[in-house]
């Protein structure tokens, strides 16, 4: 629910929520794609629909391309494509449209584990530069290998927020 409020698909029953930045949500797998269309004809849609320009996208496809390794099957119809391969290239169109706040929910939970450590690097490579990566999992290494921050959400409700390491241990302790 947080996610979909800050990327702005959802709309809050009371309040604001504000946002300053280029925002990049992986939030669904498979969101913003069109299942009839080519990866590479989804590439396009998908950049424009993150904010891109037509002509950034396709300034920007070949590296798309090989980041997601899918150059075999980048001119299939989507619907063709296993959940790993959608991962891949729904994580490749996001970080190449270099947003300000990357909004990514288990989307590593998903695809190999080549494929997985090449995204946390490139996540890693985000927050070295000063971006913001809100990251929501359930994989205990993966946040302490990305977050120094975490907020544990229990029914609801903030349980714990606070450095990684305290957070992560308390959660690991009460299950």
């Amino acid at each position: 629910t947080i996610l979909g409020l800050l990327a702005g698909v959802l709309k809050p029953s009371s309040g604001q929520v504000i946002v300053d930045g280029r925002i990049a949500p992986l939030l669904e797998l498979g969101a913003g794609f069109h299942p009839e269309l080519s990866g590479r004809e989804n590439i396009l849609l998908n950049g424009i629909l993150l904010g891109m320009l037509k002509r950034e996208v396709e300034e920007k496809i070949d590296s798309i391309i090989e980041f997601s390794e899918l150059e075999k099957f980048i001119d299939q119809p989507i619907r063709t494509y296993s959940s790993g391969m959608l991962a891949r290239l729904g994580f490749s169109v996001a970080v190449h449209c270099e947003p300000d706040i990357l909004l990514l929910d288990e989307v590593l939970s998903v695809g190999d584990q080549d494929f997985q450590k090449k995204c946390i690097e490139k996540m890693l490579g985000f927050k070295r530069s000063g971006k913001t990566i809100i990251f929501v999992s359930h994989s205990a290494q993966q946040i302490e290998e990305i977050c120094d921050r975490v907020i544990w959400i229990e029914k609801g409700v903030i349980h714990l927020s606070g450095n990684c390491e305290e957070v992560l241990s308390d959660y690991l302790n009460h299950f």
